[in-house]
C-alpha cells in the first residue's frame, strides 16, 4: 500500500531527480536570451514543495498531495513552474482525503492536472508540457480501464509522457530545426522517474548538489526587523499556518479582525486547506490561542523584533558600504494595513529602474527579471506589503505573468496583474494610470498604452543556436525587436543604432535608451550624442541608468 510517506517520499525523490537534471533541462531551450531557464524555475518551485514535506509525517495521501500543492503554488517561478503547480495542483484534487494512493486515483488525479494546467494558459501550444502531461494522463486512464494495478497505471503515465515527449519536435519547427525536446516536456518526465524510483523499488534519489554550491533559495517569511529606522510598536513577529479544519465553520476574516485588535501588520491569507497569519503583536499566545479554534497549526515563528533591531541595523549599515551589483539586492517587505485605494507592484532589476519606478507611484518593486524571475510567494508579499485596498501588479516580463497571477485569489487585496511583457511597457503603464478613473478603467487604458509602445532589447547570447533564421554564436549581441531576434551582431555601438533604425517611424515622438550594468557612463554619454545627431531633431531623447543585468540596452520608442 502506498502510503502519505512514501508519497511524500516520492515528491522529494522527483524534486531531486529533477534538481540533478537541470541543466540538462535548460540546456534543451532554444531561445539563446540568457533568463531564467525551464529547468532552473521548475526546479526551484519543487524545492520549494520539499522543504514542507521533509517536516511532514504519518499524513494520509491526500494531506500530502494537499500540502504538496499549496507549497508548489506559493513557490512557483516562471511559466513552467507556476503549470508544474498547477498540474500538482489538480493532483491534489484526485487525491482527495484518500489515505494511500491507488490505480483510481493516481489516473484520476493527473487528469484534474491536466485540466487545471490548460485552463490556466490563454492560448495552450501543443508540443510542449501541456502535450506530455496530457498524454500521460491519457496512458494512465487506459491503464486503470484495464485493471492495472497501482504502479502499472503511473508506469503507464511515464511511457505516454516519454512517447509524447519524443514527438513534440514534430510538433514545434523550432525544436524540430534545434534538434531538441521541449524542455517543459522532460522535466515532467524526470519528476515521473523521479517519483516511480519510491513508489515501485522504494528508492529515494538523492540530491547531487554540493554543499558548497551557493543557495539557490532565500529563507521565506518577513524580516522581523522591518525598516530599521520606522518604530516599532510591537514586540513579537508572529507567524504560523494554521492547518484548517473541516468541521470549522468560522471564516478567516474572523481571526484576522480578531488580530487587528492585538496587533499591528495584520496579513491573514488562506485557501482551502490552510490559513497564513502573519502579525506583530505584544501578546503572541493570545494569537496563537484564537488561531487555535480554527485548526491545528503548524510552521511556527516568533521573533522578538526589539532585540534583532540593533543587529539587523549594524548589518544595514555594513551591506551599504559594501558595492554590490544590483542583481543582488533584495527586497525586504513589510506587511502593512491598507491606507490608500489604490497601489502598484512592479517586478525589475537594477538600482536604477528601481528608483524610476518608485519615481512613477509603484509602491513596491520586486527585485527580478529575465534571469531569475520571482515566485508567486515573493509577489504576494510585496502585494500585501502595499498600502492599498487594490494593487496593480506589473510583471515587465512575459515569463512572471502566470506566477502574478496566481496570488489572485490567494491575496487579502483585490489584484489586477497587466499583462505588460517589458520594462518600457511598465514604464508607460505607469504613466497612464488616471488616479480620477476607476480600476477597471485604468486596467484597459494602461494595457493600451503598453502594446502601443516599440521594445528593443539588446543582449548577448547565452548558447549557440539555430533562431529566427539566424546562426548564432554563444557570447555575440543579439539586437531583439518585440521579443523576436532581428540581428546578429559583435560591435555594441553599431548594434544599438542598427536597432534603433528599425524602429524608429516618421510618426515617433519619444526614443528612451536604458543602459545596464554592463554599460559605463562613458559608452552611454556616447551613444547618446550619436542618436541626438541622428535623431534629435525628429524625437524627443532620454537616457537612464537603469543598472539592469543581462540587458546592454533597452529602447522604447513612443
Amino acid at each position: 500500500m502506498i502510503n502519505g510517506d512514501i508519497l511524500r517520499d516520492a515528491i522529494i525523490s522527483a524534486t531531486n531527480n529533477l534538481a540533478n537534471n537541470r541543466k540538462q533541462v535548460d540546456d534543451l531551450n532554444v531561445f539563446p536570451v540568457p533568463d531564467g531557464d525551464t529547468g532552473t524555475n521548475m526546479s526551484m518551485t519543487l524545492a520549494n514543495s520539499a522543504r514542507e514535506l521533509e517536516k511532514l509525517s504519518g499524513a494520509t495521501a491526500g494531506k500530502v498531495a494537499s500540502v504538496n500543492a499549496s507549497a508548489l503554488l506559493r513557490g512557483a517561478r516562471g511559466n513552467s513552474g507556476v503549470i508544474t503547480s498547477l498540474l500538482f495542483r489538480g493532483f491534489a484534487k484526485g487525491m482527495e482525503n484518500d489515505e494511500f494512493v491507488t490505480a483510481e486515483n493516481i489516473a484520476r488525479a493527473l487528469t484534474l492536472g491536466v485540466e487545471a494546467a490548460y485552463k490556466a494558459v490563454m492560448k495552450p501550444t501543443e508540443g510542449t508540457i501541456l502535450t506530455v502531461s496530457r498524454v500521460a494522463s491519457e496512458y494512465a486512464n487506459q491503464a486503470f480501464s484495464d485493471g492495472k494495478s497501482e504502479i502499472e497505471v503511473f508506469e503507464a503515465a511515464i511511457e505516454g509522457a516519454e512517447k509524447a515527449l519524443a514527438e513534440t519536435p514534430e510538433l514545434l519547427p523550432a525544436l524540430k530545426k534545434a534538434g531538441v525536446v521541449d524542455a517543459g516536456g522532460y522535466g515532467f518526465v524526470l519528476i515521473l522517474k523521479g517519483m516511480l524510483s519510491v513508489l515501485k523499488d522504494g528508492v529515494m534519489i538523492n540530491s547531487a548538489a554540493s554543499a558548497s554550491e551557493p543557495e539557490e533559495e532565500q529563507e521565506e517569511g518577513f524580516n522581523a526587523a522591518g525598516e530599521f529606522e520606522g518604530e516599532i510598536t510591537f514586540t513579537y513577529c508572529t507567524e504560523f499556518i494554521v492547518n484548517r479544519d473541516s468541521e470549522c465553520e468560522k471564516e478567516p476574516n474572523e481571526l484576522r479582525l480578531f488580530l487587528e485588535t492585538i496587533g499591528d501588520c495584520v496579513v491573514v491569507v488562506d485557501d482551502e486547506e490552510i490559513i497564513k497569519v502573519h502579525v506583530h503583536t505584544d501578546h503572541p499566545g493570545n494569537a496563537i490561542e484564537n488561531a487555535l479554534t480554527f485548526g491545528p497549526l503548524v510552521h511556527l515563528k516568533i521573533e522578538n523584533m526589539r532585540d534583532q533591531h540593533e543587529r539587523a541595523k549594524h548589518d544595514a549599515e555594513t551591506a551599504r558600504k559594501k558595492p554590490a551589483k544590483s542583481a543582488d539586492r533584495t527586497e525586504t517587505f513589510t506587511p502593512v494595513e491598507p491606507t490608500k485605494p489604490v497601489g502598484f507592484v512592479s517586478v525589475s532589476a537594477g538600482v536604477g529602474l528601481e528608483e524610476l519606478f518608485k519615481d512613477l507611484g509603484v509602491d513596491t518593486v520586486v527585485s527580478g527579471g529575465q534571469t531569475m524571475n520571482p515566485s508567486t510567494d515573493d509577489i504576494l508579499k510585496a502585494i500585501e506589503s502595499t498600502p492599498a485596498e487594490t494593487v496593480f501588479v506589473l510583471p515587465n516580463n512575459k515569463n512572471i505573468i502566470m506566477a502574478a497571477e496566481q496570488t489572485i485569489p490567494i491575496s487579502t487585496r483585490k489584484v489586477i496583474v497587466l499583462h505588460t511583457r517589458t520594462i518600457p511597457q511598465g514604464i508607460t503603464a505607469m504613466l497612464t494610470f488616471d488616479p480620477d478613473s476607476d480600476n477597471d478603467t485604468n486596467a484597459i487604458e494602461m494595457e493600451k498604452a503598453a502594446e502601443r509602445i516599440a521594445t528593443g532589447q539588446i543582449t548577448f547570447a547565452a548558447r549557440d543556436s539555430e533562431f529566427d533564421g539566424h546562426s548564432i554564436k554563444k557570447g555575440e549581441l543579439m539586437a531583439l525587436l518585440g521579443g523576436k531576434i532581428t540581428y546578429v551582431d559583435t560591435d555594441l555601438e553599431r548594434t544599438v543604432l542598427k536597432l534603433l533604425k528599425q524602429m524608429i517611424k516618421r510618426d515617433s515622438q519619444f526614443v528612451t535608451v536604458i543602459y545596464g550594468e554592463d554599460v559605463t557612463d562613458e559608452q552611454a554619454m556616447a551613444i547618446e550624442s550619436q542618436i541626438q545627431e541622428k535623431y534629435g531633431d525628429k524625437a524627443e531623447i532620454t537616457v537612464i541608468n537603469g543598472g539592469q543585468p543581462v540587458y546592454y540596452y533597452i529602447i522604447s520608442v513612443e
